[in-house]
This record gives structure tokens, sequence and C-alpha cells, in this order.
């Protein structure tokens, strides 16, 4: 199965759930490959804080999105999903426009979010939310898997009955996996799984109340575990670590076991 959608899509009827890895350059896309991992997504976050902006609503363009996500397909050979925030668009037709866009850059998912970039309310109105997510699903169809995601608990919504009510109608309007960035607890978590079944629920590594195992999660009924710009911010404070003790004057301070050359070879395994 070649084709980086259908490989993607089939990730997610299994009867255990999988990780996905958010990479942040290349040669951490690779390093996840060389894993085992059998897909990579992007972290917006991560992404943007790698440029030395913050995170945020459209900190970088559709297209530096699309050529970083790109880059990850190519340095690892794995299916790439894309977290495309809010689709960088302010009408349902410009979402459209970027899910197209996504599909001839050649990525096997995108995720398109809730949020608005208005402090004063971060959170689209319902009728607005669901209908991007449809004119999203009318382009991405059996060509690219679309995730319907609503940020209602990190943006200070703590509602489940609206959390739940949105992501059944992201299901219904077409949306292939339903996700809710930590939910409170693994009772919220069953909650969700449950209201869209059977569609796909991915999860950010665990509930809000605390981590749990990849057990609890597959009894709960999750498909799919991101972990978002964790993978980033761990290399960034070995290194923040590092650069302490180099401050301080100890030339010892940056062991490593991957060597140039191992580098060199992850990135050379999957000629573009």
């Amino acid at each position: 199965m070649s084709n980086p959608y259908e490989r993607f899509l089939a990730l997610h009827t299994r009867d255990r759930p999988f990780i996905m890895p958010n990479a942040f350059d290349g040669l951490s896309a690779a390093l996840f490959a060389d894993a085992g991992f059998e897909a990579v997504a992007t972290s917006s976050a991560a992404f943007a804080f790698s440029l030395g902006r913050l995170d945020g609503r459209h900190a970088v363009s559709a297209e530096e999105h699309l050529a970083h996500a790109r880059l990850l397909g190519d340095a690892s050979g794995l299916p790439v999903n894309g977290d495309f925030e809010d689709g960088y668009g302010d009408t349902p037709d410009d979402v459209a426009a970027t899910v197209e866009a996504a599909i001839a850059a050649g990525l096997a998912g995108i995720g398109i979010e809730d949020t608005s970039a208005d402090p004063g309310k971060p959170i689209r109105d319902f009728d607005e939310s669901v209908e991007r997510v449809r004119r999203a699903a009318e382009v991405a169809k059996e060509r690219i898997v679309l995730t319907g995601r609503t940020d209602n608990f990190i943006q200070g919504r703590p509602d489940l009955d609206d959390t739940v009510r949105r992501l059944t109608a992201f299901a219904e309007a077409g949306a292939d996996v339903l996700y809710a960035p930590y939910p409170p607890d693994m009772a919220a978590v069953t909650a969700i799984v449950r209201a869209v079944a059977p569609k796909p629920v991915n999860v950010l590594i665990g509930p809000a109340s605390g981590p749990v195992s990849l057990g609890e999660l597959a009894e709960a009924g999750v498909k799919r575990i991101s972990l978002g710009a964790d993978p980033y911010l761990h290399a960034l404070d070995a290194l923040r670590k590092a650069a302490t003790a180099l401050a301080a004057g100890d030339l010892t301070a940056l062991p490593h076991d991957l060597s140039f050359r191992d580098a060199s070879t992850l990135l050379n395994a999957y000629p573009t």
C-alpha cells in the first residue's frame, strides 16, 4: 500500500492505538521512522518555535507550513499529518482551499480546529465551526484524512457537553478523526470516544489529570496518540541543561551517541 493517504487511513482501523509523533525537522522525522513509527505529524507550535516565533494563529504561513510538512515526508518516507490550526482561512472556502493545497503537497492527513484567534472569543460559534469542517470534508473525501478538532479545553472552556456536541457534529459533517486536546480525565476521553463511534479519536498524550498508560487509552477506545510539541521541547530541554553546564565551563556537557555519520545515514535512507 504505497499511497500515503491509504497507509495513514489504515493505521486508524487497527485494534490497538498507534502513536503519531510530531517531528520538528527533517532529522527528527528520519529518527522517528528509524525507530519504527509508521506516520509523523507537524506541530504548529514546534515549527513556530523553531523559527523564533510564538505559537498562534498564522505564526507561520500556509506556504511555510506546507513546505515544512513536505520536508518531514521526504526525510522520513512516512505519511505526514499536518497540524494546520484553523485551516489558514477566515471563511469555509478558504479552509477548503487549504485542504486542497495540502493534498497537492502530498500530505496524508490534515487537522482543522475551531479556534478564531480572537482573545475575547477564542472558539468559533458552533454553526460556523461545523460549516468549516463540512467544506473541508467535501474536498478531503477519500483523498486526505481529515481531523476535526475543538480546542475548548485549552481555551478556557471546560465544557464536556459542548465538546461532545461539536465533535459529534464534525463527525457527521465528514471528519474522519475527532480530537479535543487534554480532556480533563479518562472518563471524558471515554465519553468522547463513545459519542463519535465508530470514527476514531486522537488524544494528545493523555488527559489533563495526568499520565496514563497506552493500555488505558486502548481500553477507552482511543485509536491515535499524538505528542504535540513535546518531542521538540524534550530536545530543547536537554540543550538548555547542556548550555547551562557549558556556560559554567564544562566542555563535557554535550555527550551524544548519535554521530555525524549516523545522522547523514538516516537522512540518506529516504532519498526524495
